[in-house]
C-alpha cells in the first residue's frame, strides 16, 4: 500500500532557521521527501534542494514525507558524525505538535508500545509485543473538543512512524494520516496534522546546547 499514488511535492522556497560553519537547520514542508525515493520521479527531496544551496550538507536524520518541521543537517563530516551520535544515543530532544481524532484521555501519559514493520502492508508499522523494537512516546494534551485533541508529543525513541502508530494504538489517529486514519479523519484534511515543532541538540563545535523551533502551520 503506497502513501499515495502521485508525488507532487510543494515548491516552497527553502525555509532556513539557522546556519553556521557546522550545521544547517531548516523547516521541512509537508509532502516533501527527506531523501530521494526509488525511481526518478521520487528524486526531488529536501536533501537535494538543500545541497543546491549548501553543497556540503549531509543527512543526519529524517522526517516522514507527510510530516513538516525542524530538520538539522551537518555541513561537515565532523558535524554529521557528532549529530548522528546524539540521535543514536537519544541525547537530542524532539517535540511535535499533532491534531488527533477524538478526545484523548488522560491529559498526560506515555505510550510504551514496541513497533515492527507490517510486512504485507509496508511501509505501515504495527505494535508487536513479542518481536517489536522498544518505542516510547510521552504526550501532553494542549486543548481539546469532543471531536478533536491537540497534543504535544515527545518521542523518547525514533522508530519509523512511531508517533502515528502510537496515537492510532491509543484509539486517536492523527488527522489527515493517509496510512493510519480512516474515513473523515483522513479525507477531510489536506495534510497529515503532524509537525516537528522543536529540536534541541548540542552544537558539534564546543557542545553548546541549542534549541530550534518552527511554529506548526495548523
Amino acid at each position: 500500500m503506497a502513501v499515495s499514488s502521485e508525488y507532487t511535492p510543494p515548491q516552497d522556497p527553502l525555509d532556513v532557521l539557522h546556519e553556521d560553519h557546522e550545521i544547517l537547520v531548516v523547516n521541512k514542508p509537508a509532502g516533501l521527501l527527506s531523501v530521494p525515493g526509488k525511481g526518478e520521479h521520487l528524486s526531488d527531496c529536501l536533501l537535494s534542494r538543500v545541497q543546491l544551496v549548501f553543497p556540503t550538507a549531509l543527512l543526519v536524520h529524517r522526517l516522514d514525507r507527510d510530516t513538516s518541521g525542524v530538520m538539522v543537517f551537518g555541513l561537515t563530516p565532523h558535524a554529521q558524525r557528532h549529530l548522528g551520535l546524539q540521535f543514536e544515543k537519544r541525547y537530542t530532544k524532539k517535540t511535535y505538535v499533532a491534531r488527533l481524532a477524538g478526545k484523548l484521555e488522560p491529559k498526560t501519559g506515555t505510550a510504551d508500545l514496541p513497533l515492527i514493520v507490517d510486512w504485507p502492508n509496508r511501509p505501515r508499522q504495527m505494535v508487536d509485543h513479542e518481536n517489536g523494537k522498544a518505542a516510547s512516546t510521552d504526550w501532553r494534551v494542549l486543548r481539546q473538543t469532543d471531536t478533536e485533541t491537540r497534543v504535544r508529543l515527545m518521542p523518547k525513541t525514533g522508530r519509523s512512524h512511531q508517533l502515528r502508530v502510537h496515537m492510532l494504538a491509543l484509539g486517536h489517529p492523527i488527522l489527515g494520516d493517509p496510512l493510519y486514519a480512516e474515513g473523515a479523519a483522513r479525507e477531510d484534511y489536506d495534510r497529515l496534522m503532524l509537525h516537528s515543532e522543536e529540536l534541541r541538540l548540542k552544537h558539534p563545535d564546543g557542545g553548546r546546547g541549542m534549541s530550534f523551533r518552527a511554529k506548526a502551520p495548523f
